[in-house]
């Protein structure tokens, strides 16, 4: 797997991502489709491409926890909890935190947490440290079809025009495995 993008490429992204836009990257599984996640605009082109409602609330991806911590409140952990998530971070474990009073709705859905994850993927780790925050980060597939694993599956469903981070996932069979961060409770499986 590729570590490091050309410089051009990573700044286009960057480019389409603080445009508002939607783009396609790898993840450790699974292509992602992605965007600002401080930008409602940017939420709601998301959600409407993946026909996804707004209640349902999104994941936020992140090269490291301190991204994480403005859209999150983990005052309540303990130091058991905190050892128990930072033992599989970076890694492709989600874990649904308490959301601050301040996180858009448009982040949290019905739900007052946000399920968040610091990947391990190179790529991902690199185009969020260039573009200075996590991103949205759900299955890219429109609605009935299968997860992408590759570029050419992404531009197959979603257009040869789709702003795409060209990479290889990490190899995974299985999406994310997802938790709850104060009771360890497994909500999926990965």
């Amino acid at each position: 797997m590729k570590n490091n993008l050309p410089e051009t490429r990573l700044s286009e992204i960057v480019r389409v991502l603080n445009n508002k836009e939607v783009i396609a990257y790898p993840t450790e599984a699974v292509f992602g489709v992605g965007c600002d996640p401080d930008s409602e605009q940017a939420v709601m082109r998301l959600l409407a491409l993946k026909q996804r409602p707004v209640e349902k609330g999104l994941i936020l991806i992140a090269a490291s926890f301190e991204q994480l911590k403005p859209y999150i409140d983990d005052s309540m952990l303990t130091a058991a909890q905190r050892s128990a998530i930072f033992d599989c971070w970076p890694g492709p474990v989600t874990f649904v935190f308490p959301a601050r009073p301040s996180t858009p709705r448009w982040l949290t859905g019905r739900f007052d947490s946000l399920a968040v994850r610091v990947t391990n993927h190179p790529l991902v780790i690199e185009l969020c440290q260039a573009f200075g925050k996590p991103l949205v980060s759900t299955s890219a597939n429109l609605t009935g079809q299968p997860p992408c694993r590759t570029t050419a599956e992404v531009i197959a469903q979603f257009g040869e025009h789709f702003p795409v981070l060209d990479g290889a996932t990490g190899g995974r069979q299985n999406p994310s495995e997802i938790r709850d961060a104060l009771t360890g409770e497994q909500f999926r499986q990965g």
